[in-house]
């Protein structure tokens, strides 16, 4: 095949390569020239300003002549003869700066003006003006070469792919303030979620990540190996089962925000490594936890939002109402036209198949209805909504239905047809939760890999007394992806899992040209 330009295309992968490799020769050479004239690396550099709070005191600054010290990105350069102008860009934004010749001599306008390149960091000392155009800049009376970006920034980074972006997010983020904005949010979201449970009085605690037994979700665990204590050991599926032994110890109100890991497939809502919220309060059930779900949905939607409306893809959705509520058996029934709870396994087997639901070797009753719920039903949910009284084969933590045979008390909240949180009024009389975990034995004896095995240590907690208890999970990527408007995980994850780049040579490139 070729490419536009009637090049074969490895020839002209060929070529890239060749300008690529010479391209950092060149800087290479610069970089030996620039290293006899200053200090290539220091150690450190005294900054007065962020271009932040240069323009918030651009007016006291400039009246009173002051000299600043700006560091930053050297974004691109234009000019001839004895000017440039050199846009430098620091975390928050970009200042011009201004470099002429007879201000800084000889030696030093040929230094940034031959020797320095787009992609390298300096630091400049000067003062404030605005130029013709009305740009604030800075005229540059000295400056210090900070580091060198031996290989160049790509031109036209906002073009590339999600994958890409996602590959080499230090390019994303040097190229695309917004991209930058966008994890900050992140991290401001996070922190108002814990300042949501500070309030609320729950404690901040840490579980293990490295478990002898994984538990507290149906997933298929990763598996590592201790050499000292020669021990075969899980990453973590769930935090649940160590913050239950926290309320078994008498802590009656914890959380974790903590890294999750299930050996999975990857789509644009799941990630082999995730951050989950977990929580748990003694003496609550999941009525207590779908009020204190809604309360910080509703907070983080007053904050993050438009007066508690959020738009996610093309689509508004009002936090300010009370939240819907939804039984999961009603929902199929509706959508079906049938009872599911008196079908036996057959029949629903041949019903799922009639909606063209997949059915693969060792699936259970549990797992064909959550594949019929996640196609009839999980598309219309848009609204934030919570669908409750899950069967009992989809929950083997969870506590019995107080009304309703054969049901849990358990919740679903769902936002823009995708789950968002998870909750249960606990399971908390160890004779009960070790049939359930025979059941799920039964289930992986079957060939069910997701299904979880016998925790004897955590059914000896349950054993010492664990009271009446609320729990709920609420994955944090994804509700960021709603927060932030964006349908793909990757969007909010700084560094996802990707699979290995293929190139001729077996190494990756990031090229571009200055």
């Amino acid at each position: 095949m070729a490419n536009q330009d009637n090049t074969p295309a490895a020839e002209n992968g060929a070529s890239e390569q060749e300008s690529l490799h010479h391209l950092i020769e060149t800087r290479l050479e610069k970089m030996t020239e620039l290293g006899k004239q200053v200090t290539l690396y220091p150690y450190a550099y005294e900054r007065t300003h962020t271009s932040t709070e240069l323009r918030a005191t651009e007016e006291a600054l400039t009246a009173a002549e002051e000299k600043v010290r700006f560091p930053g990105r050297i974004m691109a350069k234009r000019g001839t003869g004895k000017t440039l102008f050199v846009p430098i860009q620091d975390e928050w934004g970009k200042i011009q700066a201004y470099f002429r010749k007879d201000d800084l001599g000889e030696d030093k306008f040929h230094q940034i003006q031959k020797l320095i390149d787009i992609g390298d960091w300096i630091g400049v000392e000067g003062t404030l003006f605005r130029t013709r155009t009305d740009e604030l800049s800075i005229k540059v009376e000295d400056f210090t070469f900070l580091s060198k970006a031996i290989r160049p920034l790509p031109e036209k980074f906002h073009e590339m792919s999600l994958e890409n972006k996602s590959r080499r997010r230090h390019l994303d983020l040097a190229m695309n303030l917004d991209s930058r904005e966008r994890f900050k949010l992140r991290s401001r979201i996070i922190s108002d979620i814990r300042e949501f449970f500070v309030q609320e009085e729950f404690l901040e605690v840490e579980t293990p990540v490295l478990q002898p037994l994984y538990g507290g979700a149906t997933a298929r665990p990763f598996t590592t190996h201790h050499n000292a204590l020669d021990m075969t050991l899980y990453m973590r599926i769930a935090d649940e089962l160590y913050l239950k032994r926290l309320i078994v110890g008498g802590l009656e109100k914890v959380y974790e925000i903590a890294k999750d890991f299930r050996n999975e497939g990857m789509d644009r809502t799941h990630n082999p490594e995730f951050t989950m919220l977990e929580c748990y309060a003694a003496y609550w059930d999941y009525h207590g936890m779908m009020d204190l779900t809604e309360r910080m949905l509703r907070r983080l939607a007053l904050r993050f939002g438009q007066d508690g409306k959020l738009t996610y893809g093309g689509l508004e959705m009002d936090f300010n109402q009370p939240f819907a509520r939804i039984r999961f058996m009603d929902a199929l029934a509706e959508k079906t036209g049938q009872d599911l709870m008196a079908m036996d396994t057959e029949k629903l087997t041949g019903l799922a198949k009639g909606f063209g639901v997949v059915i693969k070797k060792g699936m259970g009753r549990d797992k064909i209805l959550d594949e019929l719920f996640s196609e009839l039903v999980e598309p219309e949910l848009v609204q934030p909504t919570f669908v409750m009284d899950h069967p009992k084969e989809l929950s083997p933590l969870a506590k019995a239905h107080r009304e309703t045979e054969g049901l849990v008390e358990r919740f679903e909240l769902f936002i823009a047809g995708f789950e968002v949180a998870n909750s249960f009024s606990e399971l908390n009389d160890p004779r009960e939760q070790r049939l359930r975990f025979e059941d799920q034995k039964a289930l992986m004896e079957a060939g069910d890999d997701e299904a979880q095995p016998i925790d004897e240590e955590f059914l000896q907690a349950m054993e010492q007394g664990m009271p009446p208890t609320g729990g709920m999970g609420m994955g944090i990527d994804r509700l960021v992806m709603l927060l932030v408007d964006t349908n793909n995980i990757r969007d909010v994850l700084l560094f996802p899992h990707m699979r290995p780049e293929q190139t001729d040579s077996g190494n990756s490139t990031e090229g571009g040209t200055s």
